[in-house]
């Protein structure tokens, strides 16, 4: 049995079905109304979770070439009506929540001003919540809305940059970020002159990379100013223009399928890079890592945050938590092994 679409216009027929025993091999969803998007369940969910999770809005207008995000959810930006999302967040009883929206802001001025009602409405609820979201860098274009995010409590953003290049940007369909002509450095620290920690999202494995990048892409973060790093390997997802260019080019190594979709976790090289070869992507990968997490630049980062008193625990958790975390990857690459790496090389 599969279910084609969402899964929320049709799940409670395939329940019904599924007591009678008479399950339908296909059931075709549709997309629904954000207003008819049912608050999730969250008195289901045992306690000891660190973070709960909401979701506001769906689609992005942006059309990244290697996110699955517009093919999925659709390039129209809808949003819930602010009463239940303030309404399902009184149910989660974590005290810190992820908002999993793709865009929280959204990226027109009625997106904007959206946002801010949402984070007005929270300030009245008095929910006392401290959150983390995603966002674009425009998020810090309005002083008004950093001010409100922050008081309905806001600790840290996740923001995709992409690139350290105007090709690398242009490549991945990002033009929002050159057109607009930021100072990503000057954005930085607006965001953070609010007691918002910024991470930093970057890809790697760009036609336009080269070997250098790993480097290239730790010093352009540390110049940004971001509190912590995120870096993943370009992946071709299904559906995306990068899946479609990579197919047709016949880029894509790890193709036998359904075997291989385990190695499509955006931190394993899937495909043939242009300049970069497994092993290469790999090194350049833990060059870019060792160099940001060094720990001089840890320490750094941790005693910046507790002496401008901006989520020092944030700071300290997330870096020291990157820090262990790419010790495992590092050594989990080593276990798959090089001759995986050769094989996919090979194909």
């Amino acid at each position: 049995m599969c279910i084609r679409d969402r899964a929320e216009s049709v799940w409670l027929q395939v329940l019904q079905d599924a007591r009678r025993g008479d399950l339908r091999p296909v059931y075709a969803g549709e997309p629904v109304s954000m207003a008819d998007v049912p608050p999730a369940q969250n008195d289901l969910l045992t306690s000891g979770y660190a973070f709960g999770s909401i979701q506001t809005t769906r689609g992005c207008p942006l059309d990244c070439s290697f996110c699955s995000v517009s093919v999925f959810n659709g390039k129209r930006y809808r949003q819930r009506p602010i009463e239940k999302v303030v309404e399902e967040f009184r149910t989660i009883r974590e005290r810190l929540v992820l908002i999993v929206d793709d865009n929280l802001i959204g990226t027109s001025p009625a997106h904007v001003a959206r946002a801010k009602d949402l984070f007005r409405a929270m300030i009245n609820a008095k929910l006392r919540k401290k959150w983390i979201c995603q966002a674009t860098i425009n998020v810090a274009e309005d002083d008004e809305l950093l001010t409100l995010a922050a008081k309905a409590g806001c600790k840290g953003v996740f923001i995709g940059f992409e690139s350290p290049t105007d090709e690398g940007l242009a490549e991945v369909g990002k033009k929002f970020n050159i057109l607009k002509g930021h100072n990503f450095r000057d954005s930085v620290r607006r965001i953070q002159r609010h007691n918002i920690s910024v991470v930093g999202s970057f890809i790697m494995g760009l036609d336009t990379d080269e070997p250098g990048i790993g480097k290239q892409i730790a010093d352009t973060a540390e110049q940004y100013g971001v509190d912590l790093l995120n870096v993943l390997l370009l992946t071709p997802l299904p559906g995306t223009r990068v899946w479609q260019k990579m197919k047709s080019q016949g880029r894509i190594a790890a193709n036998s399928f359904p075997e291989d979709w385990k190695y499509f976790t955006l931190t394993f090289p899937v495909a043939r890079y242009k300049h970069l070869s497994w092993a290469g992507i790999l090194q350049e990968m833990d060059a870019c890592d060792r160099r940001f997490y060094s720990l001089r630049r840890v320490v750094h980062r941790i005693w910046c945050s507790f002496w401008r008193r901006r989520a020092p625990l944030f700071a300290t958790v997330g870096n020291l938590s990157y820090r262990h975390n790419l010790r495992t990857y590092r050594n989990l690459c080593k276990k798959v092994d090089v001759s995986r790496g050769r094989a996919l090389d090979a194909r």
